[in-house]
């Protein structure tokens, strides 16, 4: 059960590029994300937080594991989400055993370090990219070995899969694979749910309202995934073919402890994590 009396002061994030905020903002602006809002939340409650965030996009939960566990313990934090296997979902060989394994590996590590641990599950892909309707099964087989793993770790879990309105379109970005801004919205908001952070509720599970433009179908709708097929699923084959990945050459964006709350002086928008500078 979450704790509603702890006090957290590091907050680490570890994970892809959901984590990173990719759909949330663009490279220009720096992308924000769920982690991201989530910190700005714990600030308003616990405004001495510092803030960290190690996430690369295009990274497996193996590469997770390597590449950020051990940078995430150096930090000490006391609470740390942990939140990756998408990219291992929609690989051509894929073990859900060996996924969960490194997850849980991670969960055991900081927990074990007395960090407070989080994660959640994934909706089912097939929801919002028909063509990946085949992947349902891969992603039923990797929630439940989430669920357990976070059992035996004392992890909390958002449950994310459980919500009809996870497959609602708005909440995806037009590639369909990361959050668009109101969907990492209402992962914060899953994720603040699970830890009871005050004033947190299960609003984030309400549907959204009718949509203004009703939702294409018949040859609309074949249309539509023609051009997103050729936007989005071309370029990420070719990448696959290449054995090249969207995260090549990136490092995380937030790799220090940074104070979420700082003086106004210091940035136009006082709500929003202050981002790292910029290697080099």
């Amino acid at each position: 059960m979450p704790d509603t009396d702890r006090r957290y002061l590091r907050y680490v994030a570890l994970g892809d590029s959901q984590t990173e905020g990719l759909g949330d903002g663009d490279d220009t602006t720096g992308p924000r994300g769920w982690a991201d809002r989530l910190a700005d939340e714990l600030a308003t409650h616990h405004p001495e937080l510092r803030y960290a965030n190690l996430a690369v996009r295009g990274r497996t939960a193996g590469q997770v594991h390597a590449e950020q566990l051990a940078p995430a313990l150096a930090l000490r934090p006391d609470l740390a989400t942990v939140v990756a296997g998408v990219n291992d979902l929609l690989r051509p060989r894929f073990d859900a055993d060996a996924v969960a394994g490194h997850l849980e590996a991670m969960f055991a590590a900081l927990t074990a370090q007395g960090a407070h641990v989080a994660t959640v599950t994934f909706p089912d892909l097939g929801r919002v990219i028909p063509l990946a309707r085949p992947l349902g099964s891969r992603v039923t087989a990797l929630n439940e070995r989430i669920r357990r793993a976070a059992r035996r770790h004392g992890v909390i879990l958002a449950a994310t899969d459980r919500h009809p309105v996870v497959g609602d379109p708005r909440l995806w970005s037009p590639d369909r694979l990361h959050a668009s801004p109101l969907g990492h919205q209402r992962i914060a908001a899953a994720v603040a749910h699970a830890l009871a952070l005050p004033g947190s509720d299960d609003s984030w599970t309400h549907p959204l309202p009718p949509p203004e433009s009703p939702v294409p179908t018949g040859r609309h709708a074949a249309v539509a995934e023609l051009r997103w097929a050729a936007a989005f699923l071309g370029p990420w084959l070719v990448r696959r073919v290449r054995g090249r990945s969207s995260g090549d050459d990136r490092t995380a964006k937030r790799p220090a402890l940074l104070p979420v709350r700082v003086a106004s002086a210091d940035r136009d928008d006082p709500g929003r994590p202050r981002q790292a500078p910029a290697p080099g």
